[in-house]
């Protein structure tokens, strides 16, 4: 289960950085003040910003989602396993003498 929510925990980081990367900066206003409007975007200028914007929070949710339920998984997966050392006997060895 910690293998698939971290493949997924994965995918999401990925894509989040992408729609990150794809969504126009907020500087773009200031442009378009001075005579800069030029879109050159796929799906015009309103409708990216929502679709991206959706993406985007859609994205981060799962990607919060997922972060707690790896630290659950993990807190679960140490509290059942026992100690490294649980199993090793105690015998204690005298050092050699010069």
């Amino acid at each position: 289960m910690i293998i698939f929510v971290t493949t997924i925990h994965v995918i999401v980081c990925v894509l989040l950085v992408i729609i990150i990367l794809l969504q126009q900066g907020k500087s773009a206003d200031l442009a378009a003040a001075f005579g800069g409007q030029g879109s050159q975007t796929a799906f015009g200028p309103r409708s990216a910003a929502n679709l991206l914007t959706k993406a985007t929070a859609w994205l981060a949710g799962i990607f919060i989602i997922t972060s707690i339920s790896l630290t659950v998984l993990m807190q679960h997966q140490t509290t059942h396993r026992h100690s490294v050392l649980s199993g090793a006997s105690t015998s204690q060895s005298t050092p050699k003498s010069k």
